[in-house]
């Protein structure tokens, strides 16, 4: 099972940016999927979560101005970033906890891409 994510660059205080991440490989589903960050010196941190019926979970510091979500096929997840903070640069990882086959569940990250909020 690989986690590809995409989508990370500048961006300007006050714009916005989407990331992408996508599954593949060989797996029965996937349940719940996230990003997380880790700014330098810092560790790393919950971003956003989301389960597969589509409920999502911020973190105080981004509700309000991220947005989770999950394409049609359940195996990509996108973030939203909307009016991104200098705080907010990092690199952001995508996670998967894969159902591999009945009853054997793994954890997944993507390779991380960079974020960085400038002006």
């Amino acid at each position: 099972v690989q986690l590809q994510a995409s989508g990370g660059g500048l961006v300007q205080p006050g714009g916005s940016l989407r990331l992408s991440c996508a599954a593949s490989g060989s797996f029965f589903g996937i349940s719940t999927m996230g990003w997380y960050r880790q700014a330098p010196g810092k560790q790393r941190e919950l971003v956003a979560t989301i389960t597969t019926g589509g409920k999502p979970d911020y973190p105080d510091s981004v509700k309000g101005r991220f947005t989770i979500s999950r394409g049609n096929a359940k195996d990509t997840v996108y973030l939203q970033m909307n009016s991104p903070k200098p705080e907010d640069t990092a690199v952001y990882y995508c996670n998967a906890n894969v159902i591999v086959r009945v009853g054997v569940r793994n954890d997944y990250w993507g390779q991380g891409t960079l974020v960085t909020v400038s002006s």
